[in-house]
This record gives structure tokens, sequence and C-alpha cells, in this order.
């Protein structure tokens, strides 16, 4: 029996995609998309999606979990990346130059400006619990309480 790889690869896409859109997370599929979503005030966390191991294994979970807490970003945003490659280069080039692309990870955008970023390094390998509580310390600094 042999298995299509696209098949599975798009089943797998779509599972972590409504994984996040189940948690509350809006997706930025277009330019267009970042772009109204950095222009808006207050503060954002976004997660920098991909199907990796640490991704689904790590990262989705911390996302969904770190949100119930005291302190919250304004939006949940999900960009992508390997999937909505436009959208995911607009993000990446509004964080700016000093942001190093990674996937997964994490941005606190507040105002329109990167704040603070979680990378792959801080994610890949660390469990869950630890990433969850980075996640809720930049809350602590930057959001405001709900």
């Amino acid at each position: 029996m042999s298995m299509d790889f696209n098949f599975l690869m798009n089943d797998i896409v779509t599972q972590a995609r409504q994984e996040m859109i189940d948690g509350g997370y809006t997706q930025l599929e277009t330019p267009e998309d970042v772009n109204e979503a950095f222009s808006q005030p207050g503060t954002s966390l976004i997660m920098i999606n991909s199907v990796c191991g640490c991704a689904g294994g790590i990262a989705r979970p911390a996302a969904l979990h770190s949100v119930h807490y005291d302190k919250r970003p304004d939006r949940l945003l999900t960009v992508f990346a390997g999937q909505d490659k436009e959208a995911t280069a607009q993000a990446r080039m509004l964080f700016g130059d000093d942001h190093l692309p990674s996937s997964p990870s994490f941005a606190l955008v507040k105002d329109g400006k990167l704040v603070d970023e979680i990378g792959r390094h801080e994610i890949e390998g660390h469990d869950p619990m630890s990433v969850i509580a980075h996640i809720q310390a930049i809350f602590e600094e930057h959001c405001q309480e709900v």
C-alpha cells in the first residue's frame, strides 16, 4: 500500500491550522492580512506555525495554553511558514532587521512594532510548560490585564 505524500501533508497542515483557529487565533494568509494586523493599535501575539515536530509537540500547545493568564495580548494571530509564504515573508519584514526568521516561533507586536520574540532555539528541546512560562513572562511585561 502506498501513501500519497501530498495528501498526508495537506491533512497535517489542515489539522495544524484548525488547532490554532479552534484556540482563538486568527490566520494571516496574505500580505494584506499581515499589514492590516500590524496597523492595529495594542498588542498581538503572532505564532509562526509550521509542521515540524517542535511546532506540533511544543509550540502549538504552548500557544494554546499560554493565553490562560491574567495578562494577554489584544489579538492572537498566526501565520503558517512554508504554506502562506508571502504572508510569512511580509510578517518577517515588518518584524524588522534584527528578527531572525525561524519556525516555529512567537512574536509579540505592540502598536505595529516587534517588542519581543521567542525563536525556534527557545522552543526546540524545551518542554511546553517552559515555553508557556516564557510566553506568559512576555505577556506580563507588555500586555494589559483582562
